[in-house]
């Protein structure tokens, strides 16, 4: 009677007669793998939070596995004039000092460039010397928004499993309001000319300071947005955009819930943008879309039409090596019982607890990919 193989027989077979000879695919690939996985290397993304606002905080986001922190502009940035070295050096040392490693922030002060307003000029000239402080700085990445209004009326909370809270965007119940005064109305071609003159100016700036621009697209999507067109909130606007000015360093907030708002296939989206190298930044959530652009719900991240897995495949095959933020965490009731801050605690959203869940599901997608 021939002697049952065990796992260590199979190898030690294998040495003396070729793997490939011996062992299924499946067993080749898991005798390869060594575990635990180094999830922390060059060219493997990076899961990332937004930094947390204390030192207990931050250690709490360590403790769950997250070293990569979104934050730390230094200075005004948001009307109140431009980001300094010296602070963002500050902001920067003070996170690492917390064990976390600062991989993008959210730059603002950008309302007259967008509405066409009479300080534009000097609003990009801030911008252009924050891209010069955060290079001096060590910040490899820029994100920035280019609304002329977001249409946030358009959300209401939806219950899902268990009474857990989703968010769901419904255009219907605002497609028609009206301009808001200070924000008034803007064509699409309009937007775009700004969009053109402000990337011409500010592009070559980042580049010269190794700093790489993410400009998340219009959340939500919706053609009109009070009145105003939206410069990117269809898969074709986002190429227009890109090819402006082509450059690495003008690129795009990957997100693969929207993909899917607009209707696109989120895996065949990201690898379009791969191959140009102008994925930046990325939101890792998912969504159920009864209409593109007019009606979806934002879901747990297992539960949406996007197969995560796949899209986290995709860019470990790009060996993308930047930050993915696995956002939107659903509400859940320890994170009610808490209070839930942030823009989605009445419509859906949740707090620490749901974000928890958000990036042990984020990492285990990129523990799966990195085994394929």
């Amino acid at each position: 009677m021939s002697k049952r193989l065990s796992r260590r027989n199979l190898m030690h077979l294998a040495g003396a007669t070729g793997a490939s000879a011996l062992l299924a695919p499946e067993v080749a690939r898991a005798a390869a793998t060594t575990w635990p996985l180094n999830v922390m290397g060059p060219g493997i993304p990076k899961i990332c939070a937004y930094a947390g606002t204390t030192p207990a905080a931050n250690r709490a986001l360590q403790q769950v596995g997250v070293f990569h922190v979104i934050g730390g502009g230094g200075g005004g940035g948001r009307g109140g004039g431009p980001w300094t070295e010296e602070a963002l050096r500050r902001n920067i040392t003070a996170l690492k000092d917390q064990g976390m490693t600062v991989v993008n922030a959210m730059i603002g002060g950008m309302n007259d460039i967008i509405r066409g307003g009479p300080n534009r000029d000097r609003e990009i000239e801030n911008i252009i010397q924050s891209t010069r402080a955060a290079g001096k700085a060590g910040l490899p990445c820029i994100e920035y928004n280019f609304y002329a209004h977001r249409l946030v009326e358009g959300y209401e909370e939806e219950l899902g499993r268990a009474g857990s809270g989703l968010t769901r965007f419904n255009y219907e119940r605002v497609k028609d309001l009206p301009p808001t005064e200070q924000e008034g109305a803007h064509s699409l071609e309009d937007l775009f000319k700004r969009a053109e003159y402000f990337l011409k100016a500010v592009i070559p700036e980042a580049q010269k300071a190794n700093v790489r621009f993410a400009l998340h697209p219009n959340d939500p999507p919706a053609p009109v947005s009070r009145g105003s067109q939206q410069l990117f909130a269809s898969l074709a606007n986002w190429k227009r955009y890109l090819d402006l000015v082509k450059s690495p360093y003008n690129g795009i907030t990957f997100d693969c819930g929207v993909t899917r708002e607009l209707g696109e296939d989120p895996v065949a989206v990201c690898k379009y943008l791969g191959s140009r190298d102008v994925i930046n930044h990325v939101h890792f959530r998912n969504v159920t879309v009864r209409k593109p652009y007019a009606d979806y719900t934002e879901v747990w991240l297992d539960e949406g039409q996007i197969n995560m897995l796949e899209v986290m495949k995709e860019l470990v095959r790009q060996k993308y090596s930047r930050s993915v933020l696995p956002e939107h965490p659903r509400a859940i009731d320890i994170d009610r019982e808490r209070g839930i801050p942030g823009q989605y605690s009445k419509v859906g959203g949740g707090g620490f607890v749901g974000e928890i869940y958000n990036y042990g599901f984020a990492k285990a997608m990129l523990l799966a990919a990195l085994s394929q």
